[in-house]
């Protein structure tokens, strides 16, 4: 396994490559390609990704933007059990 130091943006991975990287499994890989999750091209009946598609998952400002839609949530679901 060789896991690079560092994602290059302009770099393209393969699916495997991807998911040592990130440590998920081929399963969890491929639901994540299916879903949109992480944006990949297909070249010759292969998966292709950039690698700023992959960063885009580690980012700050992705794990930023879930909590604040985790906190939202979490505001309405309180909203709407205090109205009972």
């Amino acid at each position: 396994m060789n896991i690079p130091a560092e994602i290059q943006p302009k770099k393209i991975y393969t699916p495997k490559e991807a998911r040592d990287f990130l440590k998920v499994s081929e399963s969890t890989m491929k639901r994540m390609l299916k879903r949109g999750i992480i944006k990949a091209y297909k070249v010759s009946g292969q998966y292709r990704i950039w690698g700023s598609e992959i960063l885009v998952l580690v980012s700050p400002k992705l794990e930023s933007g879930v909590y604040k839609v985790y906190k939202k949530i979490r505001e309405n679901t309180h909203k709407a059990i205090e109205k009972w």
